[in-house]
This record gives structure tokens, C-alpha cells and sequence, in this order.
């Protein structure tokens, strides 16, 4: 008869059925794991757990030791990954920016060809101001009004995120030859719309008004695209060239 727990998993491969062979095999897939694969995995769900206490709790609310349960770790098992709920809360926000960047790009890269550039790029980066990953942000930058520790941690964030969607916007759209002034300022006046919007419709709750304004804001850019963008015919698809890959035009020709 087995002996010991490796001697029972090994017994259990053998006999090859039922549900002990089922557990047996669960364990083993788990112990060739390696630690830093297990180290990778917690760190994510904490991170997971801190977005979602930021969007249900609030920031005020939201305890090292309440994502630390919903993470499934143990205080000491937060401890090791982070010291503190600030640079918890800081890490959780820029893994979230990376996500909805990564996000962004391949919703975009993922549109039928022949669509309209600037209605298309407004509506999957509307998407990214709804849901719980907007609102936790929200949270966080409303309490750093009050809180300077925690100011200049979201005041670096902010400003990291704003050259992410700089970034983005100039990859999917890249800039002219001789590019109008105002050209880089286009994404932070879309963000700022956007947010505002968000706001608007979390308070109101009034969908009618929020579709009304989003029409709007897309008239604008329609009226605003000879001046800005002329140049872009078409949104540069997933199996082109980006700004890391040299490609002949910057522009798709179908």
C-alpha cells in the first residue's frame, strides 16, 4: 500500500480512474509549478482584488487585509508582495493603465476594414470609461484631493497614463508631415470629454442625455477631421506594421 503523499499520487496515476485520480492529477499539475509562477499568479490577484475593493468599497474602505481575503493570501502572503496599501493601490492602477491600453489597441485593430477611423477609435475608447476599472481610478484620484501622500503617487499615474493614450493615439494615427499645433493635445481633450461624460452619466443616470452628448462630441470630430486629420484614411490594422516596424505609407490603402 502507498506509503506517503507522493506514493499515494503515484498509485492513484496508476490506477488511472475516479475521482482520487482526478485530485492526484490536480496536484500534480500544481507542484510543477514553478515559484515564480506562484509568486506571478498571487501578485495578479491581488491586484485583481485591490480594482475590485477600489470600485465597491472606495478607496477609504478599501484594507490591505480585505484583498489580501479576496485574493485568497494570507496577511503575510500581501506582506511579501506589498509593504504597503499605497504602493498596493499604485500598482494595481498601473497594471490596470497597461490592460486598458492593450485593450484599446486590439479592439481597434479588430475592426472591419473600410470602417470610419474617428467613429470607430471615439466608441471603443468610450468602452474603457464604463465599468469597474474606470470607477476604482475615479475613486483613487478623488481621494488624493485630500490625501498629499497619496496626490503624488495618482499625479505620476495620471501623467504616465496620458502618454500611454498619447502614445496609442499616435501609433493608430500617425501624425502628418508637418502635423497642425494642436495635433498631440487631441487624445487629452477626447480623455477629458470622455471623464467628464462618465461622471455625468454615474450621477444622472440619464442614457438618453449621454447618447445625445455622445453624438455630439462625434459631430465635433467629424467637423474638426479636415483640419486634424485628413491624412487618415484608415485605421491601421492588426497584422500591419507599427511604430516599431518601418512600413511604406502611414496610412492603409485598400
Amino acid at each position: 500500500a502507498p506509503r506517503d503523499r507522493a506514493e499515494v499520487i503515484e498509485f492513484a496515476l496508476y490506477l488511472g480512474h475516479g475521482p482520487f485520480y482526478k485530485r492526484a492529477m490536480s496536484q500534480r499539475k500544481r507542484s510543477h509549478r514553478t515559484q515564480a509562477q506562484r509568486r506571478a499568479e498571487a501578485r495578479e490577484r491581488l491586484l485583481e482584488a485591490t480594482i475590485q475593493c477600489l470600485y465597491e468599497l472606495g478607496y477609504r474602505k478599501t484594507s490591505t487585509t480585505e484583498v489580501a481575503r479576496r485574493a485568497g493570501l494570507s496577511h503575510g502572503g500581501r506582506l511579501h508582495h506589498f509593504p504597503t496599501k499605497t504602493l498596493l493601490v499604485a500598482t494595481a492602477v498601473e497594471h490596470l493603465i497597461h490592460r486598458r491600453r492593450d485593450d484599446l489597441v486590439r479592439a481597434v485593430a479588430s475592426l472591419p476594414v473600410g470602417t470610419d477611423p474617428i467613429e470607430a477609435a471615439l466608441d471603443v475608447l468610450w468602452k474603457l470609461f464604463q465599468g469597474p476599472e474606470f470607477f476604482a481610478w475615479l475613486e483613487l484620484a478623488v481621494a488624493a484631493r485630500t490625501d498629499p501622500g497619496l496626490r503624488s503617487v495618482v499625479r505620476d499615474l495620471s501623467r504616465r497614463f496620458a502618454d500611454t493614450i498619447e502614445a496609442t493615439f499616435l501609433e493608430l494615427f500617425p501624425p502628418p508631415a508637418v502635423p497642425e499645433a494642436l495635433y498631440r493635445a487631441i487624445p487629452s481633450f477626447v480623455v477629458a470629454l470622455f471623464q467628464g461624460l462618465a461622471i455625468d452619466r454615474e450621477v444622472l443616470g440619464d442614457e438618453k442625455r449621454t447618447e445625445a452628448v455622445l453624438l455630439l462630441i462625434k459631430d465635433v470630430a467629424r467637423n474638426l477631421a479636415p483640419r486634424f486629420l485628413a491624412h487618415v484614411d484608415a485605421i491601421p490594422r492588426a497584422d500591419e506594421p507599427t511604430r516599431s516596424q518601418p512600413r511604406a505609407s502611414a496610412v492603409r490603402r485598400d
